[in-house]
């Protein structure tokens, strides 16, 4: 019920209904269609018969000692899958399948591993082939296998470790040079935003691309490229949710809410999910043994990354000094997520949570990108020569220091 402009009371709901049932009665009406076409089954007459192909991934492997490979698949198709034979390098072997109910058939989207007794040699690639109930042949190589050390307190210590020489330290000691930030005229100030927006577009790029390639490893039954798309977009429509919030509190007058500080707060946000997203890859390798953990790849970590304490104190580097604690804070959310990420990805790796957190880190990074535009626009003028060339310089830094973490 409404009142007109006039005061006349207007029923607007349909056919006198209540406003909860008028809200359900869509749904309802659809659920009888959907019912009514699966029991009459349309479409019978054009059955050709024809069974559906299998589609079976081999996501990905372990290897928890030298005596056993673990393949762990995923049946992609629409009907059951049954796993006869496994031949590892040419030859016929026995094993099991876990985590199916005991047997070898695999439901439609169902996961499960399928645990090989096979000695193999650190280095060697192994061929392995999985014939399914219909004669298709499934077909994976484990290319320069290594054992994997399996999930103890010791790798996760190690771990913590690794992900405070990686993320932790090379932010912090980025972030020391906020005192000649704050020196700074405004024209080189807005140069270093325009540097830390670089840096930033060049991790965006980076991870898009890991995700993309990673996407292809993901079993086609969740559809990876659909879900890299989902990763960017709804972790960027989040951030943004963040900045517009602020930008409301802003407008109502919230001092806070018009300082730097917050943009900071989401340039670490940024970070720290591609960070995450870092530490994940470093875990997973570490969990399937193909990583090493010398110094020189700690080094090349610290260099790619301390980039990246530049680009968080930036924004806050006018008007009045932040409390020592936000510093503290800023720095934890940028880096500490590389411990966490190392440990999901010792504990749970698959394909399909290393791409999407991947994505999760390009969408975030891409709206921060975009706040430090703003921040840029609301005191200057965003297209400089000096800030395009500082851009510039920002994504040749991260590119050399990608290709020296590469090597």
């Amino acid at each position: 019920m409404a009142k007109t402009d006039g005061g006349a009371v207007v029923d607007r709901t349909p056919f006198g209904l209540p406003s909860w049932l008028a809200a359900i009665l869509p749904v309802l009406i659809l659920g009888v269609i959907v019912g009514a076409f699966f029991l009459s089954s349309p479409f019978a007459a054009l059955d050709s018969g024809g069974a559906p192909l299998p589609d079976v991934t081999v996501s990905h492997t372990t290897l928890p000692g030298e005596e056993t490979v673990v393949l762990h698949v995923t049946n992609n198709g629409p009907a059951e899958v049954t796993i006869e034979q496994v031949l590892v390098n040419e030859a016929y072997w026995d094993f099991a399948v876990e985590g199916s109910g005991g047997d070898a058939t695999l439901a439609p989207r169902e996961s499960a591993r399928v645990v090989v007794p096979y000695h193999w040699n650190p280095g060697w690639d192994i061929e392995v082939a999985l014939i399914l109930g219909d004669g298709a042949t499934v077909h994976h190589t484990i290319v320069a296998p290594a054992q994997s050390p399996g999930l103890t307190a010791d790798v996760l210590v190690t771990l913590a470790v690794v992900g405070i020489f990686v993320g932790v330290i090379p932010i912090v000691i980025g972030m020391l040079w906020f005192p000649f930030m704050q020196a700074m005229s405004d024209r080189w100030l807005h140069a270093v935003l325009a540097f830390s927006a670089g840096i930033l577009g060049f991790l965006a790029v980076d991870a898009g691309i890991e995700a993309v390639e990673l996407a292809d490893a993901i079993p086609g039954a969740f559809d990876g490229l659909a879900l890299v798309f989902l990763g960017v977009v709804g972790s960027l429509l989040a951030v943004q949710s963040v900045s517009a919030w602020r930008e409301g509190r802003a407008k109502a007058g919230d001092a806070r809410a018009q300082s730097g500080l917050w943009v900071a707060y989401l340039v670490a946000i940024g970070i720290g999910l591609h960070n995450l997203a870092e530490g994940l890859a470093i875990g997973s390798s570490f969990a399937l043994g193909r990583v090493s953990l010398g110094a020189f790849l700690v080094i090349g970590f610290m260099l790619h990354n301390v980039t990246e304490g530049p680009a968080v104190v930036a924004p806050v580097a006018r008007g009045e000094r932040p409390a020592l604690y936000h510093f503290a804070a800023i720095g934890a959310i940028a880096g500490l997520p590389v411990i966490l990420g190392g440990w999901l990805g010792s504990l749970a790796f698959t394909p399909t949570l290393g791409a999407f957190f991947l994505a999760i880190g390009v969408g975030a990074i891409l709206q921060v990108v975009w706040e430090l535009r703003g921040l840029v626009a609301r005191e200057g003028r965003v297209g400089t020569a000096t800030n395009l060339l500082a851009f510039l310089v920002g994504l040749v830094v991260m590119y050399a220091t990608d290709l020296f973490v590469a090597v």
